[in-house]
This record gives C-alpha cells, structure tokens and sequence, in this order.
C-alpha cells in the first residue's frame, strides 16, 4: 500500500512539473488558444443555431398546414343547410333557367 501512494505522488509531481514548464513555454492558457479554436467554436455555434431555427419554421409550417387541413375537412363535410341550388351563385355570363 505504501508503494501505491508513493507512486501516486511522485506521478502527480510529474504532471504538476509538466504543466508549470508548458505554462512558462507556451504562457497562460488563454493566452495559447488560437483564432482557429474560436474560428471553430463561432462556425459550430452558428451551425447549432440555423439548425434550431430550421426546426421552429418546420414545427410552425407542419402546425399551420395541419390546422388549415383540418378547417377546410371540417367545412366539406358540414355544409350549410341554407344553401340551395337556386342560391347558388352562377359564373359570370351565364344564363339562370
């Protein structure tokens, strides 16, 4: 058990000393991000957002055609009783019997 311990600690050593030697190479670490990492985050986040904006107008086209869908079922198979064939409107220029 005690080797186990030891070979975490010294293992951590390492680690911290690599980091510490990166940080005084390279600096601080928003200092080593490039525009290429902001380039790509910018294009991701736009490609996020169109895809969400597609998803709204194509939830709100479906919605809408279904409703319309259903008015327009709804009318045809409930005509009104107050129409008659001699109320009906005829086409312009044409003779009434």
């Amino acid at each position: 058990m005690p080797d186990q311990r030891d070979a975490v600690l010294i293992e951590q050593a390492k680690i911290q000393r690599m980091r510490l030697g990166s940080a005084l190479l390279y600096g601080h670490i928003g200092e080593r991000r490039t525009v290429n990492d902001h380039a790509k985050r910018l294009m991701g986040t736009i490609v996020i957002a169109a895809v969400a904006c597609a998803a709204c107008v194509g939830v709100s086209f479906v919605s809408q055609l279904l409703s319309e869908r259903a008015q327009t079922s709804s009318t045809v198979q409930s005509p009104s009783p107050t129409q008659t064939p001699s109320s009906v409107p005829t086409p312009t220029g044409a003779k009434t019997p």
